[in-house]
């Protein structure tokens, strides 16, 4: 049996809608400018933000590999920082903890 990568992994649990990257990414865009300059948002600040009603329940949990997917497309286009401990890191290779910025301008 082959082992399962990230890839490989369904964007989002069964049933949970996906939003679409573009909405995905311009609320990425919105909370970092909303943050400033010099601050941090978390992926699942955006995860929570783009999934509805808290009422319903962790609706936003399913979406987080949409929203690092998103982030990904964003830095490779230089439009976004990723950080883990303050530090730029390549979002596709970090582990743990990351932090969504504005880059340095």
């Amino acid at each position: 049996m082959e082992k399962e990568t990230r890839s490989d992994k369904p964007e989002t649990a069964p049933g949970t809608p996906v939003p679409d990257a573009a909405l995905l990414q311009d609320r990425i865009l919105t909370l970092c400018r909303e943050r400033g300059a010099g601050k941090s948002v978390c992926p699942s600040e955006v995860a929570r933000a783009m999934s509805g009603d808290p009422n319903d329940g962790p609706t936003w949990r399913p979406l987080m590999r949409a929203v690092r997917k998103a982030a990904a497309e964003l830095q490779d286009q230089g439009r976004i920082a990723v950080l883990r401990k303050g530090k730029p890191v390549d979002i596709r290779t970090v582990k743990g903890v990351i932090r969504l910025a504005l880059p340095d301008t």
